[in-house]
């Protein structure tokens, strides 16, 4: 993909277009950053352990909100909170995935995954808040973990919209509260979160969009936003 579908100023880390100064993060989106910096080494393989033990898999697990990604051959795909890049394992292999996120160790993961996978990605290290992409570029933009504790959800919102593509679909996925009262009280960084901060961000989605739906999902340890732009 061409250079020009992105903003100017970046620089390339080991294949990682970087955008910020992570140095320069405050509030939630600096606190969560150091975070998974810090979780990063073992994040992948617990996740895998999670799911074994509440969903019978990873795929179980997944397919609850992935199935409503319709993904079609050479789509231009967006996932914000992209993590180590395992949604893009579950999706089709014939469509280009981009994907952003705050942690550079969460990336340096992902970058290894899609190269093993042999799956198409270009990864970014930037702020939900300020996605480094041009105007109407993608056919699907998602956001799956880490939504909830954004900065400012209203702007991630207006820049998910922002960069999809006119009658193109958009998610957002995290967890609810469940989740917090349930798991996060025993992990890394529990102090961090927040139950409160757990709910669908219906009131958030601009009222012109279409077709605004939400859902609890995996057993209520999930919800599931969907919408369309116009």
């Amino acid at each position: 993909m061409e250079n020009s579908v992105y903003k100017p100023d970046w620089k390339d880390i080991n294949g990682i277009k970087v955008f910020i100064d992570v140095n320069n993060l405050s509030g939630e989106n600096k606190k969560f950053s150091k975070l998974y910096n810090r979780i990063a080494p073992f994040y992948h393989i617990s996740q895998k352990i999670f799911y074994k033990i509440k969903f019978g898999g990873e795929n179980n697990f997944r397919n609850e909100f992935l199935k409503h990604i319709v993904v079609n051959d050479n789509a231009l795909v967006l996932e914000t909170s992209v993590g180590t890049a395992d949604n893009f394992y579950y999706m089709n292999k014939n469509a280009k995935y981009y994907g952003v996120d705050i942690s550079m160790e969460m990336l340096k993961r992902a970058i290894k995954h899609t190269q093993k996978w042999k799956i198409y990605s270009e990864l970014s290290c930037c702020e939900a808040e300020n996605l480094p992409f041009i105007d109407n570029m993608f056919d699907v933009v998602y956001s799956c973990g880490g939504f909830n504790y954004y900065n400012d959800k209203q702007k991630a919102i207006s820049e998910m919209i922002r960069v999809a593509k006119p009658s193109s679909k958009i998610f957002i996925i995290d967890e609810t509260e469940k989740t917090f009262k349930n798991i996060y009280k025993n992990v890394p960084g529990k102090e961090l979160y927040d139950a409160d901060k757990a709910s669908m961000p219906l009131e958030l989605i601009p009222k012109e969009m279409k077709n605004i739906k939400g859902e609890i999902i995996c057993k209520g340890y999930m919800y599931i936003v969907s919408f369309d732009k116009p």
